[in-house]
């Protein structure tokens, strides 16, 4: 087996002294905190009086069956090397306070986990690797860390115990505070994913190399390339919930008018996180000519009737996989004709993407057959001199096209994005693989080469494709997309 539990060969093991957490660093104090010492009578008092909340016969989490077939996968690649994977540690947002944390794609990946600090490591055995994950225990009551730390339980609450971890995850459970100071005196081959904990990398600095650890990166990219039966469920959540998050923002329209953008974002973010994790990325929530740029995510912009509203937003689900939609909304309910021949023209395209999602097709082709038909619509209106071809050859479209028609989708928006070149945009398709299909149009204010009413209109129709054995299925389709749907479904949710 790749993944064995039980102890193996001494010198595969991390030399883990027992002494290492007592050379604990002491608890430091607010500047200007009110209670600036603690009377020996009260670190006395909290140590004691508190009921055991041990937690027993837990079961395992949903994917811990995934998460231990992605290890094995991991294992058979890098056999006889130690591999490294961290969370991450929080980050400061100002002074003394931080961001939301969020796990690092690759370790959620391969442990479903999601606390900060932890590692994951991959030990080289005989017979593979044994896998142990580095976390950080309950907080100490004997030192006063779980009252007084800024970290401890009765400031940001309780965490799991090791033993609890072990339940859960499936895998054996260490505290973390040892590790470093382990991988320093680790030997053999090592790999670890950078970018994420400082310290760790410190550790490993003598014992890696950039070109090795970059191979272990775009490895675990290109593993998510295809998803399992979890992934895509996960997909299908993210993307309902993602939904109905756009009927909260078609009902409170007129309260956006009233505001800003900023109500709409709002609005989505509250969906977001009532049934997910978060918002997969910054919510574009794009209303009149703001619609023309791309990464739209100032939100603080008027929302005028009888302009469009390019909403962009997906959420993340409590296991981190998101969805990614974009539907290209008439304020008021109808489109203007010209605004409907724009968004008819990208709803063509998107529909010529589409079909070219499939099995055995190459990735670009998709790409290619929506940029064909809007070049072919920029030439009809005039706008461009053709032949379509030598539009196409030329890439003149991109003026207005700007973009990639899409992207592969998973735990990141832009998922596998480290993988190489050859196994994601000169691939070609396989069942399990998801995508966005993302046309559109973008005529900004200042585009002196368009007809004046062309300018400020900007078009995206996105949704989130599945390639199936005998084709793709759209996981975003409880969402309408024509024009004529567009405005019953928003009627009708206006009541």
């Amino acid at each position: 087996m790749a993944e064995e539990l039980t102890p193996e060969t001494p010198e595969a093991e991390l030399d883990l002294a027992a002494d290492d957490a007592a050379d604990e660093e002491p608890i430091k104090q607010r500047k200007n905190g009110l209670y600036q010492g603690v009377s020996d009578e009260l670190a006395e008092n909290m140590k004691s009086g508190w009921a055991d909340t041990e937690l027993h016969g837990l079961e395992p989490i949903a994917q811990a069956e995934h998460t231990a077939a992605r290890r094995a996968a991991l294992s058979a690649r890098f056999p006889g090397e130690r591999l490294v994977i961290p969370a991450g540690n929080l980050k400061t947002r100002s002074n003394d306070t931080e961001y939301s944390f969020r796990a690092s794609t690759e370790y959620a990946y391969l442990t479903g986990d999601q606390t900060q600090d932890g590692v994951l490591v991959l030990e080289p055995t005989k017979d593979g690797h044994r896998a142990t994950i580095y976390l950080l225990p309950r907080s100490n009551r004997e030192n006063g860390e779980f009252w007084l730390d800024g970290q401890g339980e009765l400031w940001v609450g309780r965490r799991h115990s090791l033993t609890e971890a072990e339940q859960l995850l499936g895998l054996p459970a260490k505290d973390v505070r040892e590790l470093a100071a382990a991988l320093k005196e680790a030997t053999g081959p090592v790999r670890v994913v950078r970018g994420h904990d400082a310290a760790i990398e410190a550790a490993l600095t003598d014992k890696v190399t950039a070109e090795r650890d970059e191979e272990l990166r775009v490895y675990l990219s290109e593993a998510r390339l295809v998803k399992d039966e979890f992934e895509i469920a996960e997909l299908r959540k993210a993307c309902d919930a993602t939904a109905r998050g756009f009927e909260d923002v078609v009902k409170v329209l007129d309260k956006a008018e009233a505001t800003s953008e900023r109500y709409i974002e709002g609005t989505f973010f509250l969906r977001a996180r009532v049934e997910g994790n978060d918002i997969g990325y910054g919510s574009i929530c794009a209303a009149g000519p703001h619609a023309t740029t791309l990464h739209w995510v100032r939100n603080d912009g008027p929302v005028r009737s009888g302009e469009l509203l390019l909403l962009d937003a997906g959420v993340e689900t409590n296991e981190l996989y998101t969805a990614d939609v974009t539907r290209t909304l008439p304020i008021n309910g109808r489109y203007t004709e010209l605004q409907r021949k724009i968004y008819d023209a990208v709803y063509e395209a998107q529909e010529a993407g589409i079909a070219a999602v499939k099995p055995g097709a190459a990735y670009r082709d998709f790409h290619d057959a929506a940029q064909r038909v809007l070049a072919e619509k920029l030439v009809e209106w005039g706008l461009i001199e053709g032949p379509v071809e030598r539009v196409l050859e030329l890439g003149l479209q991109r003026r207005w096209t700007l973009h990639g028609t899409g992207h592969m989708l998973g735990m990141d928006v832009h998922d596998c994005a480290a993988a190489r070149t050859e196994a994601y945009v000169d691939t070609t398709l396989e069942p399990g693989m998801c995508l966005t299909v993302e046309p559109g149009l973008y005529f900004q204010a200042d585009d002196l080469t368009v007809p004046e009413e062309y300018r400020g209109i900007g078009v995206r129709i996105e949704d989130d494709i599945l390639v199936t054995e005998d084709g793709n299925r759209n996981l975003s389709d409880s969402l309408p997309r024509q024009a004529d749907e567009v405005e019953a479904w928003m009627a009708g949710l206006k009541g």
